[in-house]
């Protein structure tokens, strides 16, 4: 029975610290990871950094982004922090 009575405290913690804390997170990456699949050319984002820009050309791993002045930057996809243009 003291077995029992030291188990059962250790799991609730561990729930109460999976649906707090792991949980959201992996909800977060999941919204990461399938908003920078779903990028199109034409997109207005903001980067990790800060820049704001429209996509001018993607493929699996890079965007091409062309800012207001016409200059042309090349990004990991990963860098992309929001998409502006979409709710």
């Amino acid at each position: 029975m003291d077995m029992l009575g030291a188990i059962v405290p250790l799991l609730l913690m561990f729930a109460i610290f999976y649906f707090l804390l792991i949980r959201p997170q992996q909800k977060r990456q999941k919204k990461i990871q399938q908003m920078h699949s779903s990028l199109e050319k034409g997109d207005k984002i903001i980067t990790i950094g800060g820049l704001h820009g429209t996509i001018d050309a993607l493929d699996d791993e890079r965007i091409i982004v062309v800012v207001d002045n016409g200059s042309k930057l090349t990004f990991d996809r990963q860098a992309v922090r929001d998409v502006t243009n979409r709710d």
